[in-house]
């Protein structure tokens, strides 16, 4: 155990030297196919390990310790936690590219399109092209995506889902106190911060993984509680992914589900009616939400979730009538939406 612990320290601390130091300068093909394969053992470790929680306190010890040294002689250094060795490939492979120092000769490398024949049979890991098959898996993973019809959050961002859930799952399982569990997702929030175009995506893919016992369950109903609570969050998540992936999410879980239709609700009573544009505007300047999307949040729902229909529908109907019941366009954003809605729907061939 001596020896793992020793040598996760070490591929910590390369990760350092690949960010931040100018050492990088003098690395070859050699040195970095050396990299990544300790950060290829890394990986290993984190799938051996992550669910043995008595050799996972023990590496998060390692890392506390690397950390806080790392910390101390690089200020500007990011701390890897145990979650992150799950995905040191990544990380070594973004934080060598944000590196100012990391030679011409060693970019142009990964980012080959085709494998020098000198190279095939090195006794070192090939890392020519990298790049170019990250980029290729990624491109292959959109066009899949698309033509089974599914809503697509990132390879990365299904990848984080995953981990995010393993995590929080051990989380709940070291403590009954569940203020363990809301600070490491405060923590993940904050590492998120001023990001939140790459925390949403993450935190949808961890809502769709799949459920194979209690324990997961329980990890997703403790997250919806949390994204409940988190009302930014909440509110940027469902302005920023598609209607699509909204209303799946709403379809596999009914916490969501009525948070979702509980912030339609609230956005359309944040409208106004603007007379020289001629169309219902949220009040919120920073709002990227319209009339238009809304529309389609609720007919993608609605969709998704037929039994919702009709209570929704009779809802928006009893604020249309609590406003006046005008049938006059610009009057009430519900008999708008009503109308909007039922246009839609006829348009569509789905009817309300």
């Amino acid at each position: 155990m001596e020896a793992v612990l020793r040598n996760v320290a070490c591929t910590v601390e390369l990760l350092a030297v690949a960010a931040h130091s100018s050492v990088v300068s003098q690395w070859d093909e050699q040195t970095v196919s050396r990299a990544f394969r300790w950060a290829t053992y890394c990986e290993h470790i984190y799938i051996r390990f992550h669910s043995n929680p008595v050799i996972r306190g023990v590496l998060e010890k390692q890392l506390q310790l690397t950390n806080h040294s790392l910390k101390e002689a690089l200020p500007e250094y990011n701390e890897v936690s145990f979650w992150d060795l799950g995905r040191c490939q990544n990380l070594l492979l973004l934080w060598m590219l944000n590196n100012s120092a990391l030679p011409i000769s060693i970019m142009k490398m990964l980012f080959e399109t085709r494998v020098s024949v000198n190279n095939i049979n090195s006794d070192y890991e090939d890392v020519r092209g990298l790049c170019s098959q990250l980029i290729q898996c990624r491109s292959a993973c959109k066009v899949l995506h698309h033509l089974l019809g599914l809503p697509t959050v990132g390879a990365e961002a299904q990848v984080q889902g995953e981990m995010l859930m393993e995590r929080l799952e051990f989380v709940l399982s070291q403590n009954d106190d569940s203020r363990w569990a809301e600070d490491f997702l405060s923590s993940v929030l904050q590492e998120f911060e001023g990001a939140a175009q790459h925390l949403c995506p993450v935190i949808a893919a961890a809502l769709q993984t799949t459920t194979d016992s209690a324990a997961q369950t329980a990890s997703q109903n403790f997250l919806l509680d949390w994204l409940q609570s988190q009302h930014g969050v909440l509110q940027h998540m469902c302005s920023a992914l598609p209607s699509k992936l909204l209303a799946d999410l709403a379809k596999k879980h009914q916490k969501f589900r009525g948070a979702f239709c509980k912030l339609l609700k609230k956005w359309a009573s944040e409208m106004e009616y603007r007379i020289n544009e001629g169309e219902w505007i949220h009040t919120a300047t920073n709002s990227i939400v319209s009339f238009q999307k809304m529309t389609e949040h609720f007919l993608t729902l609605f969709e998704a979730c037929p039994s919702i229909r009709t209570e929704t529908e009779d809802e928006l109907q009893a604020l249309k009538i609590s406003d006046g019941d005008f049938d006059v366009r610009g009057l009430s954003v519900w008999g708008d939406l009503l109308l909007a809605l039922s246009n839609e729907a006829h348009s569509s061939g789905f009817f309300i």
